[in-house]
């Protein structure tokens, strides 16, 4: 439900959410650290890859998300990786649509720009646990704020859809708790074996 599917969400919504996404792309692009392009395709593929695992929870299913890990670890470099991603989601898979791209790309990559100002300055000096907390509120962080974004979307587009808004902040809430404990997880393991792939001081987001 995090990809909203085309003819669902209202003109002012979309246009809203085309011209936000086509002004944080803007920035980004302007912002683009070359030397994560390798680590963001890697990020970008497997984006797209956690697309195809579906977990199904009660009448409906998700996948993950991965947008705290890629904020986190990418930050303004997170937004094109996970454009491109959800471009080819929908051509591929018929994941979203074209029309909706902008809304989707906004909600999926607007999250893991907070996560990336919010946490990503605290990594350089973190030590392993704390790195596995910040990994843990990046992962849970960057669904639910998806999850909030997504609702607001469909709430913003009539209120037949308030039911389905509801719903979605309540599938994502375990969601959160699966992807707090990969990107937990993936950054302990980083910081052990590859410290390299952290964030240094002044990569941060500002």
């Amino acid at each position: 439900m995090a990809h909203i599917p085309d003819g669902v969400l209202s003109a002012p919504v979309l246009l809203t959410g085309a011209a936000a996404s086509a002004g944080l792309l803007a920035i980004a692009l302007r912002r683009l650290d070359w030397e994560a392009l390798p680590q963001a395709a890697v990020l970008a593929a497997a984006f797209f890859v956690s697309s195809l695992i579906s977990i199904p929870l009660g009448p409906s299913s998700v996948h993950l998300l991965l947008n705290g890990l890629m904020g986190i670890l990418l930050g303004w470099t997170a937004v094109p990786a996970l454009f491109v991603a959800l471009v080819l989601q929908a051509a591929f898979f018929g994941y979203g649509g074209i029309v909706v791209l902008g809304v989707n790309t906004l909600n999926i990559a607007l999250p893991a720009l907070l996560c990336a100002w919010a946490l990503r300055p605290l990594l350089p000096r973190a030590g392993p646990r704390a790195v596995l907390g910040i990994g843990a509120a990046a992962g849970a962080g960057g669904v639910l704020l998806t999850a909030l974004l997504v609702a607001l979307s469909l709430g913003l587009s009539g209120e037949p859809f308030l039911p389905a808004a509801r719903a979605v902040v309540l599938i994502y809430v375990p969601l959160a708790a699966v992807e707090a404990l990969v990107t937990g997880t993936v950054l302990a393991f980083l910081r052990r074996v590859a410290p390299e792939m952290l964030p240094a001081p002044a990569r941060s987001i500002t």
